[in-house]
């Protein structure tokens, strides 16, 4: 009875693919067959070694979803797609296989005609050997995968700690921000970026937004402001208008509404908003021309609204 072994490999990371592996072994029994264990339990040499013997003796497929995917369907759905590719992979060589094990407690499968042929097993990968063999290929090629985008994007060190969040990993971001490779919908990358699977904002509420933003200035001017720069973007965020007074430098979030009947400004500021805001006004600092890094920073929002874009209210947020 033939068995077609998944893993998956990547779940995790705040960067790169997920990727499963698909692995019907050899009929026969081979000698190798005894190295066989969880990929995680091995040594990269032992890994590499054995996976140069899978793909040459075993029927084997990957499944791969890229971080930009996995960002717009969401991680579970990533996981039941790759798994789809994965297999899909494995039928076109035509190989036998009667059962399917998945490590772990989904069935990735579900809703597919493969659906009624799987197992779901939790920690497979050590105790099924089809499975073993598919934690090792999917390892190995995104561990390679890894390795190549170091060089791609050098100050990440993707090559270390492909893509999960260590200390390292979550000091380069900060310091350098986002790559295409990192999965925006992963905190802290979420909040950094602002990512949200509706990204698409009308020409309307840009227009809106942008005259909310001329009354701010003009508000701001007449209140003895001076305008240092409007829309900066930033590796994070971008920032609707900055301005200085009396060695304060304001870091200013506008808030247009139709009316002004639900609230101020105040009320869209989450948590999320503000960290969002607080990388923005550290990371423009840390590049700002020097004379700004004396004054004294502060996070404001500005409350506009109507047809006329009256400023109902301007005001630095509680710390």
């Amino acid at each position: 009875m033939a068995i077609l072994g998944i893993d998956e490999v990547g779940r995790g990371p705040l960067a790169g693919p997920l990727v499963i592996g698909a692995v019907i072994l050899p009929s026969e029994e081979k000698p190798w067959f005894s190295d066989l264990k969880d990929s995680k339990k091995l040594t990269a040499q032992k890994r590499k070694a054995l996976n140069k013997i899978i793909l040459q003796e075993a029927a084997t497929g990957l499944g791969w979803v890229t971080s930009s995917e996995l960002d717009q369907i969401g991680i579970s759905k990533a996981l039941s797609l790759a798994t789809r590719r994965a297999v899909k992979s494995v039928q076109s060589l035509h190989t036998p296989f009667s059962q399917i094990i998945i490590d772990g407690r989904v069935n990735f499968l579900t809703n597919t005609p493969l659906q009624n042929y799987v197992s779901t097993l939790i920690k497979a990968d050590d105790k099924i050997r089809e499975v073993s063999a598919a934690s090792i290929i999917a390892k190995v090629a995104r561990d390679q995968y890894m390795v190549n985008l170091a060089t791609k994007y050098p100050e990440y060190h993707f090559d270390k700690h492909v893509g999960y969040g260590t200390a390292a990993h979550l000091k380069a971001i900060y310091t350098h921000g986002l790559c295409p490779e990192h999965r925006k919908s992963f905190e802290p990358c979420k909040t950094l970026s602002g990512f949200t699977t509706h990204t698409h904002t009308t020409k309307n509420t840009t227009k809106l937004g942008s005259k909310g933003e001329s009354a701010t200035i003009n508000y701001l001017i007449s209140h003895g402001h001076q305008i240092i720069a409007q829309n900066h973007k930033t590796y994070f965020y971008e920032i609707d208008i900055i301005s200085t007074k009396d060695q304060y430098i304001y870091f200013t979030e506008v808030k247009y509404r139709k009316t002004n009947s639900h609230g101020d400004g105040i009320s869209a500021i989450t948590q999320d908003k503000k960290r969002q805001m607080t990388y923005a006004a550290e990371s423009y600092l840390k590049y700002a021309n020097t004379a700004f890094k004396t004054y004294n920073p502060l996070l404001a929002v500005a409350s506009v609204s109507g047809s006329d874009f009256t400023v109902d209210s301007w005001f630095p947020l509680p710390e």
